[in-house]
């Protein structure tokens, strides 16, 4: 068994240990999103995501751990298990990759046709005004597509803009509900921009940075992975060992003490 290079052995233990540290946070991340999205009871669409989020963490975890144990005691088939299991891990996410890419723009317009769906947005039910008045206020917006003409008269509290804003305002027009309890018709600013291009805009750079990280983790993987292919070459490769010659003279015992010499010199 050959001797394995010192500095890819620690690169290969430190590298694995941070798939693993990746691995778990997935994890608890993947724990987390489930246990909201059950409570939201939006589970059922998004179950098959979340159940491939579970079975990627637990096995690159346990993978790394099984790396791990094989660099530091030097075990082949640990080594083996985690360098077949990392490439089967990768070429997995290939291919979902692969499959999210065109999906980026579905997902935009499946966002884009669950909110132009509630227009009027006066007529909305009072669950979807909830979730809208709360979109305007986190995105500094107003309406989807048109802006506040898509509330028509009722244009709510929640386009009006705040003191801090750092989007664009507008004047709110006169005939509308805002300047129902107005004393001294004092300008009501509300906000200019619809929120459906905002939203949209979110939502492809949450995918754009979704895709970069799983990316990313392909990477490390196939990395590591390559380290443990040479670190398997290293305790393959034979080591030459010199052959021991046994001349007669010493085999008969036939020596001279270097004392004895040293005085007939």
């Amino acid at each position: 068994m050959g001797k394995v290079n010192a500095c890819l052995k620690r690169g290969y233990i430190i590298l694995t240990t941070l798939i693993g540290t990746i691995s778990a946070l997935l994890l608890a991340a993947t724990l987390f999103g489930h246990g909201y999205f059950y409570e939201a009871e939006e589970i059922d669409e998004l179950l098959p995501g979340i159940s491939l989020l579970y079975a990627l963490g637990v096995i690159t975890l346990l993978l790394s751990i099984i790396g791990v144990y094989g660099a530091s005691k030097e075990k082949n088939w640990a080594l083996i298990v985690f360098t077949v299991g990392m490439a089967l891990t990768s070429l997995t996410m290939f291919v979902e990759l692969m499959k999210a890419l065109p999906a980026r723009n579905e997902a935009g317009e499946e966002v884009r046709r669950e909110h132009l769906v509630m227009l009027p947005l006066n007529e909305a039910s009072e669950s979807d005004k909830v979730g809208l008045h709360n979109l305007q206020v986190n995105l500094e917006c107003c309406g989807l597509e048109q802006g506040y003409q898509d509330w028509g008269y009722d244009i709510p509290e929640s386009c009006v803009c705040t003191e801090d804003t750092i989007n664009e305002c507008m004047a709110a027009p006169k005939n509308s509900s805002l300047y129902e309890e107005s004393i001294d018709d004092k300008l009501i600013r509300i906000y200019k921009e619809p929120c459906l291009p905002i939203l949209l805009s979110h939502v492809h750079t949450a995918i754009n940075f979704i895709i970069a990280m799983l990316v990313g983790l392909t990477v490390l993987w196939m990395l590591s992975a390559g380290l443990c292919v040479g670190i398997l070459c290293q305790l393959r490769r034979r080591v030459d060992v010199p052959p021991v010659v046994y001349s007669p003279e010493a085999k008969a015992g036939n020596y001279t003490t270097l004392t004895d010499a040293a005085e007939n010199a």
